[in-house]
């Protein structure tokens, strides 16, 4: 992945969705030979000349103030996810520390699986920004049961089954909006740790391996993952969907919390005390893997 390229098509994807209308711009007669915004427009909104903004937008932020930043992501009407990722490729680009320096390693402390093993009635696990499923409660491992197919202690990784593996596609019933997200997040990630070894080779595995992840990644889209409702089929107690909870572990840079859960008396939430039954005479076991989450 090369930053340069990445500024570059993140700038103009975002500049190609506005239009002037939407910007406040008078739009003029004629034809425009460019979906949205022209270069020009948007350094008249930032305040930047012409020739600073096409520098810009060739991918040079090496050395470009945050003031500059915050005029341009103004102008392009930049989501919180979509400024924060701006400013990800800057520091980047500048050769400066990512926002959450120093991402953690090696095993995961005993009171962390101590809180995740005590949520014993919602599905819980922890992840890395490359989506490595680093630990689960027993309900989590077994509601992501078919991302790991035996016994062992390989690492689970939910872009990996979703795109690679056939059974992804009816695992994760909203396939689309599924799709996006977790293309999304390992964008989103590929701008706070564009170092990463392993996150590149995954990206390089699936960009390589499937067109879906191709043409979606391709769109240079980002989020921020923090709370919303998954649908799931599983093999055991077929489609349920649940509200999820994702949290930062502050001590454990990188590494996230998710929790699900459904409103007492619905049929979602009938269906994981039915996932927590079949757990029981599974007797699935908490997995930690803690793989190096490479350098930040």
């Amino acid at each position: 992945m090369s930053t340069e390229s990445d500024v570059r098509e993140f700038l103009v994807s975002r500049r190609a969705r506005i239009t002037p209308q939407q910007a406040g711009l008078p739009a003029y007669g004629g034809n425009r030979r460019v979906p949205g915004l022209r270069r020009e427009e948007v350094a008249l909104l930032a305040g930047v000349s012409i020739d600073y903004y096409v520098r810009l937008e060739r991918g040079r932020l090496a050395g470009v103030s945050e003031e500059v930043l915050d005029a341009v992501a103004n102008a392009l009407q930049l989501d919180e996810a979509e400024r924060a990722h701006l400013f990800d490729l800057a520091r980047a680009a500048a050769k400066r520390p990512a926002r959450r320096a120093g991402r953690s390693r090696g095993p995961l402390p005993d009171s962390v699986l101590r809180v995740l093993r005590s949520m014993t009635d919602c599905p819980a696990f922890i992840r890395n920004g490359r989506l490595d499923i680093l630990a689960t409660n027993d309900l989590g491992r077994a509601l992501y049961s078919p991302l790991f197919p035996d016994a062992g202690t390989e690492t689970a990784n939910i872009a990996r089954f979703q795109f690679l593996d056939p059974r992804g596609r009816d695992f994760f019933p909203d396939w689309e909006e599924s799709l996006n997200t977790t293309v999304s997040l390992l964008r989103t990630e590929a701008g706070r740790a564009p170092h990463d070894t392993g996150l590149t080779g995954l990206i390089g595995e699936l960009v390589t391996r499937s067109e879906e992840f191709r043409t979606a990644w391709a769109k240079h889209n980002v989020r921020l993952h923090r709370t919303g409702r998954k649908s799931f089929h599983h093999p055991a107690v077929g489609v349920l969907t649940l509200d999820f909870d994702a949290m930062d572990l502050s001590a454990l840079p990188g590494l996230t919390l998710t929790a699900y859960s459904a409103a007492p008396g619905t049929p979602d939430h009938d269906a994981l005390r039915l996932l927590a039954a079949w757990a029981a005479t599974e007797e699935p076991e908490s997995r930690i893997t803690a793989p190096e989450p490479g350098p930040s």
